[in-house]
This record gives structure tokens, C-alpha cells and sequence, in this order.
């Protein structure tokens, strides 16, 4: 897949460069001069500072002719930006008059942003065009849920608009806003809805209307300028979706596709205001899990919006008995296929991180109490994926959905070992986060939630559940059944593209008339993304240091400082082993002894980087860094204060069929040293070895072993301990190209956490650990 990927990419940028003006083949960074010319011009407008300072850094005296850069401030690079084939629509501005005030909008044609997201050659290989049905089973009884093609509401819409237009081509269109304040100071806000995969739809207005004096008449006017404004935006779909529009895909391949608004995301406010509904009574909620409870009636919300006509107090009762404000027109109302009540998808990052998690987190503190819960996130070992709280947890004030998300990482680990009254495990909730395709372990998850959750009121911590944010949970199952996996309409997603398309682009503005400035530095900020060559987007999942960290590090110091007490015996085993990769490890203990190093230092690594395989498969990954893992000794910094030694925990590929000690296909082990053969010896070391087979960057690994082959019942997690074979630690020199991964491990404290312990030294103080199968994502897919 990856190298199907490299090769369309090609075929895309030669296609792209064509379209160039100016661009011939012996330069592919035209419209600028030379590769630096290039990389100055992405810096400026993607990291640099702004407009000005860049003009000013230009004007240093020789300092563009020295880098022989083809401008010489910042309005002759915009020329060059501007210049560039556009992959996304320009902004289009008009007004909205609402209650005799006219408001600014700026927007997108629709129909032309779904064009370029389905045109871009990039995601050819990715688009998704018809509904599927997967099964687990061979009699098809059982459903598999992922992609947004997996759902229920694909089929059935295909289904309905085939009747009125056979060969149509569903487009599902999934729309997110938020009101995002642009500035801490002042009262500036906007709407934004995206990344490459989405795209930027509208800056929406917002204001106070303080000159209504009525409350609820403002609120009014305030939820219909917002509807008044969407149904601008999205009023090409009312038509289109029944008729249909030609798109070509990124292969080139024409279609007619029907758009049709599928889901609305939002936090929760934003679904009130969407759906126009009251909000959520509490009473008769939290009791127990009822995902089968039905959805608002559309037919007769559509039936009381229709009595607009019969004057203000018929259509104020006919909403109230609808169970909905009285909105003039919302902008769902005549969009085709669409139930906006169905459209309303969980909200993760509210729901469950700021919600149902910081609930438990608070119970948990009364519980157990907030001093060893914080002792023990003092203790933590250190691991890429994690945050550490040095300080513990429960001093953290305006926590963040990041922060809460954090938190859920670890808060087992802080809690095993303390046990409530009946042993109950916060495991449930946190099965429920990362559940996202087992749909019968999800309804699981959340009824032994329910079932263990009176220990709670037993302990006088709570006196009833009645929380909307827990009820949300019960509407999981329905939206994954529609529309797929919730990662299809996470709110994490758009919440960290409100920085990216709101909040800089507003940085990068004189804050006067910044909405015109906003819309044209998002336009060039696209077009100078598009121009990067695809070809330089290369997937290596280990990345390593040009140069080692310490060029010569002697065995002896090898062994002290950075623990690899038996470096010199494993390195034989391994040098035996590569070249007779069949003999026994009892014949290739009897062959060691013939093994002579003929050198006394190593090159010696202090980090190895990993970009992680994506674990849905689809052979895209990013270029960013997603893990690493450290194996350095005690230093001191430039304050001659002590930094303490790491060593990190990893998986290790286990051998096809793996023996006892691997867990779901792997070893855990930890990483003492990452070094490299002096390539003088290689040749005399590996004579049976092609050049291109000679071992590169190797790693020196201290074994753990389960205690159990089984996951604990009670919480899901592995016990594990360290190999130890007559007193000694058992240990392996392994290439790196067998780590999969780092992996934290969470100390087994007892009832109380020694506090002689520290996140330092924890890994060797410590005799036993669980496996934290909760640090990510990809973590959890491999072993859960």
C-alpha cells in the first residue's frame, strides 16, 4: 500500500507541476528558484513570524542575495504564493440581515469544496464511494462497523436515492462548528467548522445583541442568525442532493454524486442550537444503560416548522408541543435524506473526557485519596506517550479535554492495588473510551459500569447519577451502527483545527477588518501545503540520528553506567545466531566461546524515533514523530544539577510461533543500549553475511515475563516481572528493526506506594508491573 502511495503521488506532482506557470522539468520547487528558496518561502508562511517581521528580516543587508532568494520581502513572496494553482475555492463574502442588522459571512461554495476534497489525486486511493456491509461470521448475522461505508445510514440512503436515481453516488457530508473566541482580550469570536482531509467552510458572525433587551427574544435572534447563515452556506444541497452533480475523482473518474448532509458535529451546546431542542431533563436518566430508547419525531418537528405561516403564537405552541424552539427556517429544513436528530453524533472529547471522565476522576480522589493518587503519578515511570504529572493530579485547575485525556492513561495504574468495598475497577470507562468496533464489548464496558457504580453512593461520594453527559454513552451504539467508528466524527479532530484555521489566522491579521485577512491567509497557507512534493513525504518507521550520541563508548562503561551488565556475552549470542541462524540456543551457547571482539568501544545512541504503522491499515502515514524511545545514563545539565538515568520499556516482535513469555505476539523488554558494530569488524564478525544484510543499529534488551498467560479479570491488565535466571537478569542484543514500539508499564505499589520510590528508579526498585494497555490507541489494538 505504501508503495502503491509513493508511485500515485509521483504520477499527482508531475500532473501538479504542469499546471505550474513557468515550472520546467530541471526545477521542481518552480515558481521558486532552488530548494532553499523554497523552504525560506514554507517557513515564512507556515512557522515564521509575521509579515512584517519577515519583511524586516529581509531587508539585513545581503541577506537575501547571500540565500539567493527570488524576493526580497513579503509582498513579493505573496506575488509568487498567489500565483500557485489553487486546490481549494476562494471565500466568497455577503450579509446576512437578521432583526433589521446586516452581518458579515464569509463562506465557500460548497459543492466546489466537496469537488476538491474528492478530486484531489492525493486521496484517490482512500475515497470511499459505496456502502458496504462486513460481517465477523459466515452467515452474515453478525456486523463489522468502521468506516463511515459500514454504516447503516449509507446503505439506507443509497437504498432510497436509488429508487428516485438509479447510478446515483452518495456523498456523505459531515459539517462541525464551534464558536472560538480569537482573542483573550475582547469580544471578538468566530465560527469556524478542518486539515487536508477537510476543508475550512465559512467564518460564521456572532454577536451579542445587546441592543434587544429582552433575554429569550435575543437568544432567538441569535439562534436564527445562525441558522440564517447555514442555510446560505449549505443551500446548494437542497437541490443538488436530489439531482445530483458530476465530480471527478482523483483517478479521473466522473460520477454524478447527491451531497447530503449525514452528521452534524458539535459539542453540546452547538447540538442544542443545531437541533433547536430544549435541553436534557434529568429526571429518568443515569439509571441504567437503554441504548433502544427512539429518536424525535421529524415528521412532526417538520409539521410544527411548517405552522410558521399561521401566525407567532400557533407556531410558538406548535414548537413547544414539537419539543423545540421556535425557529424561523432552520437551515436542515428542506435538505433531502437528512434527519438532523440522527445527524447528532456522540461528542468524545466533551462527553466523555470533559464529562463522564472527570466525574469518575473526582470520585476517585474522594475514594482513595488525593495524596496517594498523587504519590503514585510522582512514581510513574517516564514513556513518549504519556504525560508525566510530577505533581500529581489533583492540583490541576481549568483542566483541558488533552489533560483529561491524559489522565485516562494512567488512572488505573494509580488505583490498582487499592481496593474499594466489593473490589470495584474503573476499568468499564475506560474499556468504553478506546471501544470503538466490538460492539457487544462497548455495551459491555458500560453495563459493568452501571452494575458497580452503587459502591459509589454506598461510600457517600454520590447521592444519584443523573447526568446527561452519562446518558449520552447510551447513544454510542446507534451512531456507530450508522456511521460507523466515532473516529469519523470525533470532536478532537475539529477542536485542534479551530487553532490551526481560527486562532493563527486571526494572529496573522492586524485585527482590523480581519475576516477579509483571515480567509486570504488561509488561502495561502493551502496552496503553499499543496506545493510541497509528495515525493518528499517518504515513510521510514525508524528514525535514527546521523551520528551516534557518543562516538566511543567503552565496554566497561557500557556495563556501568548504562547497565548492560552482560553486553560482551550477548553480543557473542547474537554474532553466533546471525551467522548460524539454525543452530540450538544450547549450540549457541557451546559456539560463544569462540567469538573474539577484536574492538573496546562501541557507538553508542541515546534515542531511536518511531513513526507508528497506522493501525486501521491504510498505509497513510504522517510525517511527524509518534513515538521514541530513550536508553541514556545519569548526566548533569548545564546547571550541574543531577538528570537522572532512562531506560524505556518496549515491545519486542516475538518469533513466529512465540513461546509463553509473549503477550498477543510480543516481548516486553527494557532498552539498556542502542549501539552499532565498528564497521572495520563487521566483515570478520559476519562472514556469511551479504553487505547489505551486515547488521546496522542494534539494542541491548533486559527480558520480562508475564505471571500469568492470562489478563487479570478485574481490570484486563498483564502482571509482569523480570526474566531472571540464577540470580542474573536475562538479556538479549536484539536490531531495532524488532522493537515495535515503546511500552509503559505501571508498578505494582501495594496498598501504598514506597516512598523511597521514584519515577527514576521505580523500573528497578520495583518487582513487579502491569502492562498499561491504555497509554494509546495503537497500544491498545495491539494487545486488548
Amino acid at each position: 500500500m505504501v508503495t502503491h502511495n509513493i508511485a500515485h503521488n509521483g504520477r499527482m506532482y508531475t500532473q501538479y507541476q504542469q499546471d505550474i506557470v513557468g515550472a520546467h522539468g530541471d526545477n521542481p520547487y518552480a515558481p521558486f528558484a532552488s530548494k532553499l528558496d523554497w523552504e525560506v518561502a514554507r517557513w515564512a508562511k507556515l512557522r515564521g513570524s509575521g509579515s512584517t517581521a519577515f519583511t524586516d528580516l529581509l531587508t539585513i543587508q545581503g541577506l537575501a542575495e547571500k540565500l539567493s532568494l527570488s524576493y526580497r520581502n513579503t509582498h513579493e513572496l505573496n506575488k509568487k504564493v498567489d500565483s500557485l494553482p489553487a486546490g481549494r475555492p476562494c471565500f466568497e463574502r455577503d450579509e446576512i440581515v437578521v432583526a433589521g442588522e446586516a452581518f458579515e459571512v464569509y463562506f465557500r461554495d460548497i459543492l466546489e469544496c466537496i469537488r476538491a476534497l474528492l478530486g484531489d489525486p492525493e486521496f484517490a486511493p482512500l475515497l470511499l464511494l459505496v456502502p458496504e456491509k462486513h460481517y465477523v461470521d459466515t452467515e452474515q448475522k453478525v456486523r463489522i462497523y468502521f468506516d463511515l461505508n459500514t454504516g447503516k445510514w449509507w446503505w439506507a440512503t443509497q437504498e432510497a436515492l436509488e429508487k428516485e436515481q438509479p447510478g446515483a453516488t452518495v456523498i456523505p457530508v459531515i459539517i462541525s462548528s464551534d464558536k472560538t473566541q480569537l482573542t483573550m482580550v475582547g469580544n471578538k469570536s468566530a465560527y469556524p467548522p478542518s486539515r487536508r482531509g477537510q476543508i475550512l467552510l465559512a467564518y460564521l458572525p456572532t454577536t451579542r445583541l445587546l441592543h434587544i433587551p429582552n433575554k429569550a427574544s435575543r437568544r432567538r435572534t441569535l439562534a436564527n442568525l445562525f441558522h440564517a447563515c447555514m442555510t446560505r452556506v449549505l443551500e446548494p444541497l437542497a437541490s443538488v442532493g436530489v439531482s445530483g452533480m458530476p465530480f471527478a475523482a482523483g483517478d479521473g473518474t466522473v460520477r454524478r454524486g447527491h451531497p447530503i448532509l449525514a452528521v452534524y458535529v458539535g459539542d453540546y451546546p452547538e447540538q442544542v442550537l443545531v437541533t433547536g431542542c430544549k435541553t436534557v431533563p434529568r429526571e429518568g436518566i443515569g439509571s441504567s444503560p437503554d441504548s433502544s430508547r427512539p429518536l424525535r419525531d421529524l415528521g412532526k418537528i417538520l409539521d410544527a416548522l411548517a405552522a410558521i405561516d399561521q401566525g407567532s403564537l400557533t407556531f410558538t405552541r406548535a414548537c413547544a408541543e414539537a419539543g423545540i424552539k421556535p425557529l424561523h427556517h432552520p437551515f436542515w429544513e428542506d435538505l433531502p435524506y437528512t434527519n438532523i436528530h440522527m445527524a447528532i453524533t456522540p461528542d468524545i472529547l466533551h462527553q466523555l473526557y470533559q464529562g463522564v471522565l472527570k466525574h469518575l476522576i473526582a470520585w476517585l480522589q474522594t475514594a482513595y485519596g488525593a495524596d496517594e493518587i498523587d504519590a503514585r503519578c510522582h512514581r510513574l515511570p517516564p514513556n513518549h506517550s504519556l504525560r508525566h504529572f510530577s505533581k500529581g493530579i489533583s492540583t490541576l485547575s481549568q483542566v483541558t479535554g488533552k489533560e483529561h485525556q491524559d489522565i485516562a492513561r494512567i488512572i488505573l495504574g494509580l488505583i490498582i492495588g487499592m481496593q474499594l468495598p466489593g473490589g470495584v475497577s474503573s476499568a468499564p470507562l475506560l474499556d468504553f473510551l478506546y471501544l470503538a468496533q466490538t460492539l457487544q464489548l462497548l455495551d459491555g464496558a458500560l453495563l459493568a459500569f452501571h452494575a458497580n457504580k452503587s459502591i459509589f453512593v454506598d461510600l457517600g461520594i454520590r447521592e444519584h447519577f443523573k447526568l446527561p453527559k452519562l446518558h449520552a454513552l447510551e447513544h454510542y451504539r446507534r451512531s456507530i451502527e450508522l456511521f460507523g467508528t466515532t473516529d469519523n466524527y470525533d470532536t478532537q479532530y475539529s477542536e485542534r483545527l479551530h487553532i490551526d484555521f481560527t486562532k493563527d489566522a486571526y494572529r496573522a491579521t492586524n485585527h482590523k477588518d480581519e475576516f477579509a485577512q483571515m480567509t486570504l491567509w488561509l488561502e495561502r497557507k493551502e496552496k503553499i501545503q499543496r506545493h510541497e512534493n509528495p515525493l518528499e513525504r517518504q515513510y521510514q518507521r525508524i528514525q535514527m540520528a546521523r551520528h551516534p550520541t557518543v562516538k566511543a563508548v567503552p565496554f566497561s562503561v557500557a556495563m556501568s553506567a548504562y547497565g548492560a551488565t552482560y553486553i560482551r556475552d550477548a553480543l557473542a549470542r547474537f554474532i553466533v545466531s546471525a551467522n548460524n541462524p539454525t543452530l540450538s540456543p544450547a549450540q549457541v551457547e557451546l559456539a560463544c566461546g569462540s567469538i573474539y571482539l577484536n574492538f573496546r568501544t562501541i557507538p553508542v545512541y541515546h534515542k531511536i524515533k518511531f513513526v507508528l504503522q497506522d493501525f486501521e491499515d491504510l498505509g497513510v502515514v504522517h510525517s511527524e514523530t509518534h513515538d521514541a524511545i530513550h536508553a541514556r545514563p545519569a548526566r548533569k545539565n548545564k546547571y550541574h544539577s543531577e538528570i537522572p538515568a532512562r531506560f524505556d520499556t518496549v515491545l519486542v516482535r516475538a518469533n513466529d510461533p512465540p513461546d509463553h513469555t509473549a503477550i498477543q505476539g510480543y516481548h516486553i523488554g527494557q532498552v539498556r543500549l542502542v549501539f552499532t558494530i565498528p564497521e572495520k569488524a563487521k566483515a570478520s564478525l559476519f562472514p556469511r553475511l551479504n553487505a547489505h544484510d551486515l547488521p546496522q543499529h542494534l539494542a541491548y534488551i533486559e527480558w520480562f515475563a508475564p505471571s500469568t498467560p492470562a489478563a487479570n479479570p478485574d481490570h484486563g491488565l498483564y502482571k509482569l516481572s523480570r526474566s531472571v535466571r540464577r540470580g542474573s537478569r536475562l538479556c538479549s542484543v536484539i536490531p531495532i528493526t524488532q522493537i515495535e514500539r515503546s511500552c509503559h508499564l505501571f508498578p505494582d505499589f501495594g496498598a501504598v506506594a514506597p516512598r523511597e520510590w521514584t519515577s527514576s528508579n521505580v523500573l528497578e526498585r520495583c518487582n513487579s508491573f502491569y502492562l498499561n494497555t491504555f497509554s494509546d490507541r495503537y497500544m491498545y489494538s495491539l494487545i486488548q
